[in-house]
């Protein structure tokens, strides 16, 4: 047995967070959260190429708080599997050997359920590398889930042990912390979304966020594709020193990314009647890296004309005015892939990338707690950018 946070169907919780989620955010660490303790078995699945493993530290990502705040879009309601251990961003430990790999290794997780782990033959998508878009998520050897952590099958991070396929595992560097570890998920995310965002030579980019998505899409922007400027849209001081140290040109407030953005490419802002501001003319790419409708909202008014938005938060709803009026090409991201553009697999770029100096300074600050304290986990989570904190984890081998 063993001891675990679990995601259940309830729809007075849901409907509850979904009303007062965004407003009171302590709701969902309180009697909202459709999540409890609970003692459960240990996951298992008896098919080649699954091991168990004991996990060592478990992010808490922005589509874990959608999920329990019930903002996340019902259109993700097959692509489950209820219950379900959540934990998706995960460093753990093998307990028995699979493959080339031997029990005790650590390892981070990709957390993408793909053809391969699924035991089924390739869907197309999987057979050009294109993991992450995997047409058989719902079927094979496990049941629904789009990725670990939102499985009932395999269990996921925030709960003492899970399994995962062989496929999914990538063994940590010697003399890294496991806090620098539980970064290389997230940062496999942004690898993805810097080089599906197509930049080419001297463009400027929009980044309209700097929490973890923000900052990291800003690393991989910087070290894997030629942009020219880089902006970050940041609402904390820290944040803006973190951005600048991961690559950007500069950091501006929300309030003022309009008139620096004009500023710099001659563009004429307009203010249209009970909306919000926007310019004729603008960036070449934006990403919006919260998925909030502000943050989309600020990324569709200061794109050019025929430039590209690219979602890489979890997209709210929004006017897509701008993307239709300006022939804005709006590009997905979620994810990463086992082969991207550079002839690499995200997680391999990835974990390049966190060895960055400024993501291991990063590293020093993730905050982590044991699961019986999952509540204030949370609240912390929900207040990552005004505390300073890049990353907030569960460690279920702590009891303090």
């Amino acid at each position: 047995m063993m001891l675990a946070l679990e995601m259940f169907r309830s729809l007075p919780r849901t409907v509850a967070g979904k009303a007062m989620g965004s407003r009171m955010p302590g709701l969902l660490s309180g009697f909202a959260a459709p999540l409890r303790l609970v003692t459960i078995e240990e996951p298992r699945v008896d098919k080649p190429g699954w091991a168990p493993l004991r996990t060592r530290l478990s992010g808490i990502c922005g589509s874990d708080l959608g999920m329990l705040s019930g903002r996340t879009s019902l259109y993700f309601s097959a692509l489950v599997s209820l219950p379900f251990v959540p934990g998706h961003e995960v460093v753990a430990e093998l307990t028995e050997d699979v493959d080339d790999l031997h029990a005790g290794t650590r390892v981070v997780i990709d957390p993408v359920l793909s053809c391969a782990a699924r035991g089924v033959e390739p869907c197309e998508s999987c057979a050009a590398g294109r993991t992450n878009v995997c047409s058989r998520i719902t079927v094979g050897d496990v049941s629904a889930g789009l990725q670990t952590g939102f499985c009932h099958d395999t269990g996921g991070g925030w709960g003492q042990q899970l399994v995962a396929h062989r496929t999914q595992l990538h063994p940590v560097p010697e003399g890294w912390s496991d806090e620098q570890a539980v970064l290389v998920e997230p940062i496999a995310c942004a690898v993805h979304t810097a080089l599906r965002a197509g930049v080419r030579t001297g463009d400027r980019v929009l980044v309209s966020g700097a929490g973890s998505v923000g900052l990291f899409a800003t690393l991989a922007l910087r070290e894997l594709t030629p942009a020219g400027e880089i902006v970050v849209v940041a609402k904390h001081p820290h944040q803006r020193e973190l951005a600048l140290e991961l690559g950007a040109s500069d950091v501006v407030a929300p309030h003022e990314v309009l008139r620096r953005i004009r500023r710099t490419t001659g563009a004429f802002q307009l203010r249209p009647e009970f909306s919000s501001p926007y310019l004729l003319g603008g960036v070449d790419v934006a990403i919006d890296a919260v998925g909030s409708s502000t943050s989309l909202e600020t990324a569709l008014g200061a794109t050019r004309a025929g430039g590209r938005v690219v979602l890489s938060g979890m997209p709210a709803a929004a006017d897509l005015s701008a993307a239709w009026f300006r022939e804005l090409e709006v590009v997905g991201t979620y994810a990463s892939s086992r082969s991207e553009p550079t002839g690499e697999g995200a997680f391999e770029t990835a974990l390049r990338l966190a060895a960055h100096p400024a993501v291991e300074q990063l590293a020093k600050g993730v905050a982590s707690y044991p699961l019986h304290r999952w509540r204030e986990a949370l609240d912390h989570a929900h207040s990552t950018g005004r505390l300073g904190t890049v990353k907030v984890a569960y460690d279920p081998r702590s009891s303090r």
